[in-house]
C-alpha cells in the first residue's frame, strides 16, 4: 500500500481518537501501519509455537513516490495467536475511549471482557474460561517485540526504523481478586496510536463476528475504502501470505481458494460485493501470468462510512466504575468522582482500598472502605499524601510472583544480571533519555515527582527489556539496532 491510501494527516496533538459504544459493541482501534501485514501465521499450530519469529514484508510508496519494501520481524518468545489481535485492538479501543487516555490503563477483567462482548453481565468474577483466555493472550502479547525497518511514523510524517513492544501488565496473583489489572502500553507504540493520523477506527461488533483471516482483510479494506468504493489491485501472493498470514508454501491455486473463502465471510454480511455470475469467486481474480494473479474488492452496502468519534458517555462505560462499585460507592458518588478527579489518581486510590480489604479485612478501616477511599483521593489529588509502603511492597511481591511463574523466558538470574549490565553500559545514555521523556509525560498528567519517576523508570525498563530479550536469545542478528530511533534522535 502507498501513502495515498492513508487518511488526511492531522496534527498529532490537534485531535485524539475517541469512540462511542454502538448496539453492536464499542469501536475498535488499530494502528494504520500494523494492518498492512500479518503479525503471525494463521495456522494455529505454527502461530502458538513458542519461542517463535515471524518475518514478513509489505510494499509502500516513499515521499518521492518511489515504490519501496518494508521488512518486518515479530519476535514472539511466548508464541502468538491470530486471536490475540482481538484483545490487542480491543484494549487499545478501550484505552483511547477514556476522556484522558494515558499510557497506563487500569480496569478489571470483567470490565474489559464485558465491553468486548465476551461475557454477560452475570460473569463478574474471574476463573472462567474467558478470563483464562484473556490472561493467556496478555502473556503472549507482553512478550512480543516488533521490528520494522520502514514503519510510517504518523507523528513525524516519515518512514523510520523502529522497534517496540505492545504492552506489559501487572495483575493480581489471585484470579478471584476484585482489584484492577494494569495494562501499560509501550511508550513508542502508544505515541503512534495516539496520533489521529495513525489510528484506524472500525466497528468492533462487526470485527468480532469474523474469523481471524477475514478480520485482517476487513481491517485492510477499512483502511482503503474510506476514499474509494473499489480497492486497489492486490497481488494474490502479497495479500494471501503477507497480509492474511497464509503459508508461503501453498501453490497459487490453493491461495486463490483460501482468499476466495476468506472473502466470502464479509461478503455474506454485505461488507464487500463479489462479482456476479458466472462464478463469484473466480471473478475476483485476474491472471497476469503463469502463477500470477491480482485480486480486487468492491465495497458492500453494509460496510459503512467512518463514524464520528466521541467519548464514552455511560457511567458504566468507565473502567473505574466496577472498582468504585466494589468499594461500596453509589452511582451518584461515582459520577462525581469520575467528573472531578484524574483517572490515574482514582485508579491508584481504588487499588489501595481494595488491596487493604483483601489483605487486612474490614478491621483495617477506622470508619469504612468508602471513607478511607475518599480521604485518600482528596489528599492524593492535592499532592499531600503518597501510597503506603505496604502497598508498594505488595505490588513488588506480585510482580515477582508473576515473573517466577513464567517458564518461557531465559533463566531469571542470568538474564537479569546481563540485563542490568546492559542498562549500565551500552544502553545507559539512551535509557536516560527515554526515561526523562516519559517522566515529562507523566508530570504533564499531574503525577507527583515520585510517582512520575517510578512510572517512567518502569516503562523505560520494560521498553529496553523487550530489545534486550531478543538480543539475549541470540535472534537479533540483523534487526534494527539504532537506539537513537527510539528517542527521536
Amino acid at each position: 500500500m502507498d501513502e495515498s491510501t492513508k487518511p488526511p494527516t492531522v496534527p498529532p496533538h490537534a485531535k485524539k481518537p475517541r469512540f462511542r459504544r454502538s448496539d453492536s459493541g464499542p469501536r475498535g482501534l488499530a494502528q494504520l501501519s500494523l494492518v498492512e501485514h500479518a503479525l503471525c501465521p494463521l495456522d494455529a499450530a505454527t502461530a502458538l509455537r513458542a519461542p517463535g519469529v515471524f518475518e514478513t514484508a509489505y510494499p509502500y510508496t516513499d515521499g518521492n513516490r518511489h515504490r519501496r519494501r518494508a521488512k518486518v520481524r515479530v519476535m514472539c518468545p511466548a508464541g502468538l495467536s491470530p486471536t490475540d489481535e482481538f484483545y490487542l485492538w480491543g484494549l487499545l479501543a478501550l484505552t483511547f475511549s477514556q476522556p484522558h487516555p494515558a499510557i497506563d490503563f487500569y480496569a478489571t477483567p470483567y470490565y474489559c471482557l464485558r465491553q468486548l462482548a465476551c461475557i454477560d453481565s452475570e460473569s463478574r468474577h474471574g476463573g472462567g474460561k474467558n478470563y483464562q483466555l484473556f490472561r493467556e493472550a496478555l502473556t503472549r502479547l507482553a512478550a512480543v517485540t516488533y521490528y520494522n525497518d520502514r514503519f510510517y511514523d504518523p507523528v513525524r510524517g516519515e518512514h523510520r526504523d523502529v522497534a517496540f513492544g505492545f504492552l506489559s501488565y501487572s495483575l493480581p496473583a489471585d484470579p478471584a481478586s476484585s482489584r484492577a489489572w494494569r495494562i501499560a502500553w509501550d511508550p513508542v507504540s502508544f505515541e503512534f496510536c495516539a496520533a489521529a493520523s495513525g489510528a484506524l477506527v472500525f466497528d468492533f461488533g462487526v470485527y468480532r463476528q469474523l474469523d481471524p483471516a477475514s478480520r485482517r482483510l476487513f481491517l485492510l479494506l477499512k483502511k482503503v475504502f474510506w476514499r474509494s468504493a473499489m480497492s486497489p489491485k492486490f497481488d494474490l501472493i502479497e495479500l494471501a501470505v503477507n497480509v492474511l498470514g497464509f503459508s508461503p508454501t501453498h501453490e497459487p491455486y490453493e491461495l486463490k481458494r483460501k482468499v476466495a473463502r476468506c472473502a466470502a465471510v464479509p461478503a455474506a454480511r454485505d461488507l464487500i460485493s463479489l462479482p456476479s455470475a458466472p462464478s463469484a469467486s473466480s471473478g475476483l481474480f485476474t491472471k497476469r501470468g503463469k502463477g500470477r494473479y491480482t485480486v480486487r474488492f468492491a465495497r458492500g452496502p453494509a460496510f459503512g462510512a467512518n463514524h464520528s468519534l466521541s467519548s464514552l458517555d455511560q457511567l458504566t462505560d468507565s473502567p473505574h466504575y466496577d472498582l468504585l462499585h466494589e468499594i461500596g460507592l453509589d452511582d451518584r458518588t461515582i459520577a462525581y468522582i469520575l467528573r472531578s478527579f484524574k483517572c490515574h489518581v482514582i485508579a491508584e486510590c481504588a487499588d489501595i482500598t481494595l488491596a487493604a480489604q483483601e489483605r487486612f479485612g474490614q478491621s483495617f478501616f477506622k470508619q469504612s472502605p468508602q471513607a478511607h477511599f475518599m480521604d485518600n483521593l482528596k489528599h492524593f489529588a492535592q499532592g499531600t499524601r503518597t501510597p503506603p509502603d505496604w502497598w508498594r511492597e505488595l505490588k513488588k511481591h506480585e510482580e515477582l510472583q508473576r515473573r517466577n511463574a513464567s517458564t518461557r523466558i531465559a533463566p531469571d538470574d542470568a538474564f537479569e544480571a546481563e540485563f542490568e549490565e546492559y542498562l549500565n553500559t551500552e544502553a545507559r545514555d539512551a535509557f536516560e533519555r527515554v526515561m526523562q521523556r516519559i517522566f515529562g509525560d507523566f508530570k504533564a498528567l499531574g503525577q507527583s515527582d515520585r510517582d512520575a519517576g517510578e512510572n517512567a523508570q518502569h516503562h523505560a525498563r520494560t521498553h529496553f527489556r523487550h530489545r534486550f530479550r531478543a538480543k539475549y536469545s541470540g535472534r537479533d542478528t540483523d534487526g534494527p539496532v539504532r537506539l537513537g530511533d527510539l528517542v527521536g534522535t
